[in-house]
């Protein structure tokens, strides 16, 4: 390790990779996303050492905001060994040193693609997400020119009629994941690729998320104790997949989002935890209860 705690390979390169202007200029980014709530804010999006598209933009937020003394957590659709956590992780604790852990609740920073942990974050730790398209209202129109226009004067009806053909359609909103949310009660954000059960997560929730798109650089957040609401009707309210009655094979627990996940030997149809980290726990308070 050299002075800063990056592994001796990387000691040419600065702390986290990227040079000291470049994530000055991020970070001023993310002040300004923090303190306009769901607005997108452009930045420069360097190249970093992986292709766009497997998580630049939430990388770099890290990499810019991580000091010698946080705890990383890196995962990718809840779990903490998908290749592209792990890819990422290997990457900042080489350029940086950092501790990892795989504990939710251990973690200072928690980077995430395509969900939000079960167990509740703290206000001392931040959620950084991978985002592939930040524009939610990409759904509706092409043009970034007039989403832009859409944005300024709150123009969110033409979602609204989307949302509505969806219903008249198939009898309910069918939108699985990128569920389109109004921040703050202003800016309509797209919350990630996580699914529905996650976008609760971001109301008035303690922990700081900031949202990073590499590909189209944009960055924006959603501050500690600040309204989100998914868009909805008085009579097609907003609701979070069912899970009732099914159980994850692993820990037994049926109050959390889970994988539906097939045995190659029976061919029967089990579910599993998406969130590892909690699965883990889970199985191991249980076999502590046992023992006592």
């Amino acid at each position: 390790m050299n002075k800063n705690g990056a592994s001796a390979k990387y000691k040419a390169y600065a702390f986290a990779y990227l040079n000291e202007n470049t994530k000055r200029e991020i970070r001023r980014k993310i002040l300004k996303a923090i303190a306009i709530p769901g607005c997108q804010v452009p930045f420069s999006s360097p190249e970093l050492p992986i292709a766009r598209g497997w998580g630049t933009g939430g990388l770099q937020i890290s990499m810019s905001i991580i000091g010698p003394g946080d705890v990383l957590k890196v995962i990718d659709q809840g779990c903490d060994g998908g290749v592209n956590a792990v890819n990422l992780r290997n990457l900042l604790v080489k350029t940086t040193g950092v501790k990892t852990t795989y504990d939710t609740l251990e973690a200072t920073i928690v980077q995430t693609r395509h969900r939000i942990p079960e167990e509740p974050l703290g206000e001392e730790q931040i959620l950084v997400l991978q985002v592939p398209i930040p524009e939610p209202l990409r759904f509706v129109e092409p043009s970034m020119i007039k989403t832009r226009e859409m944005h300024a004067e709150m123009d969110y009806s033409r979602m609204l009629v989307m949302l509505y053909e969806d219903i008249v359609q198939w009898g309910e909103i069918t939108l699985g994941a990128r569920y389109p949310s109004l921040v703050n009660g202003r800016y309509l954000i797209d919350p990630s690729p996580i699914p529905r059960w996650d976008v609760p997560k971001l109301h008035l929730a303690e922990t700081l998320f900031l949202f990073g798109a590499g590909r189209e650089k944009r960055i924006y957040a959603v501050p500690p104790y600040t309204r989100v609401e998914p868009l909805e009707f008085e009579d097609h309210r907003f609701r979070v997949e069912d899970f009732h009655g099914m159980r994850c094979s692993r820990c037994g627990s049926s109050d959390n989002y889970m994988n539906e996940i097939y045995d190659s030997v029976s061919g029967e149809k089990l579910y599993i935890c998406s969130d590892s980290s909690y699965c883990d726990k889970r199985i191991k308070s249980r076999e502590v209860n046992d023992d006592v």
